[in-house]
């Protein structure tokens, strides 16, 4: 099993704005990130991308896009693209299992806006929480492929 590391870890308070870094969150079961507009009771409560994702925005935008640009939670330096439905992520001390990979863009999204194009509508792998925990960047992280 290949295992990579937490780059980054970004947590914005409202919906619409940037996220910002931090060197760590609390992960609440059953919620996501704590302090985090996007927890909540439902299917996408923490979203994962990884580093090889914002290299190709990079290439496609022709700027820099830093972790949690994309508003993603956890930014990682695995590869993240045969992730499916049902695997669990082990990062830290939390688990989470992997509920959808990638999403629509609505109409005005802040990150378009803002970027010019948004790959978490391709690659963004958004999870439940199973155990919570603490999570920190330099924390391991490796994909637990399920029985699809």
């Amino acid at each position: 099993m290949v295992e990579g590391r937490i780059v980054a870890l970004s947590v914005s308070r409202k919906k619409g704005v940037p996220k910002e870094n931090v060197p760590e969150v609390r992960i609440v079961e059953g919620y996501g990130v704590e302090g985090d507009a996007h927890g909540g009771d439902w299917h996408r409560q923490v979203s994962f991308l990884d580093t090889a994702t914002l290299e190709c925005m990079r290439e496609l935008v022709g700027r820099e896009i830093r972790p949690g640009e994309l508003a993603e939670n956890v930014t990682v330096d695995l590869d993240l693209s045969e992730v499916e439905l049902g695997d669990r992520i082990a990062a830290g001390e939390c688990l989470f299992e992997v509920t959808q990979i990638g999403k629509k863009c609505h109409t005005g999204c802040a990150i378009f806006q803002r970027v010019g194009r948004c790959e978490m509508r391709n690659r963004g792998i958004f999870t439940k929480v199973l155990r919570g925990g603490t999570l920190r960047v330099g924390d391991p992280v490796k994909v637990i492929k399920g029985e699809n």
